[in-house]
């Protein structure tokens, strides 16, 4: 069985940092890559530059990647198997199962055609497409993308353990849920990691959730802690594409999209000051909020990978946080991060 192992990290990339998942010995760069804006949800996508940007992350030593089997049906982790085989003991690869789509038509969580399974069933069903869409015989970290209301979480567990068993997964992992359920999940089998939102617009976690997650030792992974762009800056939510499902969300319109531009604004000012680009301070600010968290920056091209990958340079001093925090309550009409239909399966 060809797994990762940080031992394949050459000599070039060693201005990359690296940080513990969970317990465990595996090394992962302090900044992952999130691959699904590769393949879907954020408007064209262009299969050359994708590739380019993967061979570039190795490049760079980010070794930690992340996708999922809805990501455009499967497309996404086929496309990543292109480069993933060829590279399989340079990367720690991490999907997730759970969304489906009726009749087949792909589409994003919150539309209509789109439904949860967390069931023993599926999972056994979901682990051996994913793993011949990667090409690969074991998976690095398997997650439940949600937790489904309607099966409970030991039974979702249950299977997903049976998996590290049989060899086809090495570590389980949870999606957005609740501090109930991965206590839950915890008494079936270790929990490596919770992945869930979180950025300077998101602090849905921090409360109970971040303090379960430490009282477990189970590593966070924030998805989307550019908060879907909208701290960068540098985006016109005027030329999205009307593929891209960030129009859908309400923090994209109206007041909500106000406050947020006035909020980037004045971020970038302080970034600026900081010698830093709006996504480096906001993803070093993530960073900042301790080590156990390892962010998953989604992004399609070179450039945006090579600009986060350097946020693991920006140093922030307490007064820095604290000014950060200042300027967050300064402007609170964020909106929220998913339409009312896509909230149900958050937090459960």
């Amino acid at each position: 069985m060809m797994c990762y192992s940080s031992k394949a990290l050459s000599e070039k990339n060693k201005e990359m940092k690296y940080r513990n998942l969970s317990n465990t010995t595996e090394k992962l760069s302090a900044v992952g890559l999130g691959c699904m804006g590769m393949s879907f949800a954020y408007g064209p996508t262009d299969d050359t530059e994708s590739i380019a940007t993967l061979h570039k992350a190795l490049d760079l030593g980010i070794n930690f990647w992340d996708t999922a089997d809805m990501y455009a049906n499967g497309l996404n982790e086929e496309l990543i198997s292109k480069v993933l085989v060829p590279n399989r003991d340079k990367i720690f690869i991490a999907t997730k199962f759970g969304f489906r789509f009726k009749d087949n038509i792909a589409g994003p969580s919150n539309a209509s055609g789109t439904y949860f399974d967390g069931s023993p069933a599926w999972i056994k069903i979901a682990i051996e497409n994913s793993l011949k869409r990667l090409k690969i015989d074991t998976i690095d970290l398997y997650y439940a993308h949600r937790v489904d209301p309607n099966v409970p979480i030991e039974e979702t567990v249950g299977a997903m353990a049976e998996l590290v068993k049989e060899g086809k997964v090495r570590y389980l992992g949870l999606s957005e849920a609740s501090a109930s359920s991965l206590r839950k999940a915890y008494a079936v089998h270790p929990i490596a990691a919770l992945q869930s939102e979180y950025s300077l617009l998101t602090r849905d976690v921090e409360g109970e959730i971040l303090e379960t997650v430490r009282s477990l030792n189970v590593s966070l992974v924030p998805y989307s802690p550019l908060a879907r762009g909208l701290v960068t800056n540098t985006l016109d939510v005027n030329s999205l594409a009307d593929t891209d499902f960030r129009k859908t969300l309400p923090r994209y319109s109206g007041e909500n999209l106000a406050n947020n531009q006035s909020l980037a604004a004045a971020f970038a000012a302080i970034a600026a000051e900081k010698n830093a680009t709006p996504a480096q301070l906001a993803l070093a600010w993530v960073l900042a909020q301790g080590d156990d968290i390892i962010p998953i920056p989604g992004t399609k091209k070179r450039k945006y990978l090579e600009e986060n990958a350097k946020a693991v340079d920006v140093e922030l001093s307490q007064i820095d946080l604290e000014e950060i925090q200042k300027l967050i309550k300064k402007y609170p009409n964020t909106g929220a991060r998913y339409t009312e239909g896509a909230l149900k399966l958050v937090n459960n």
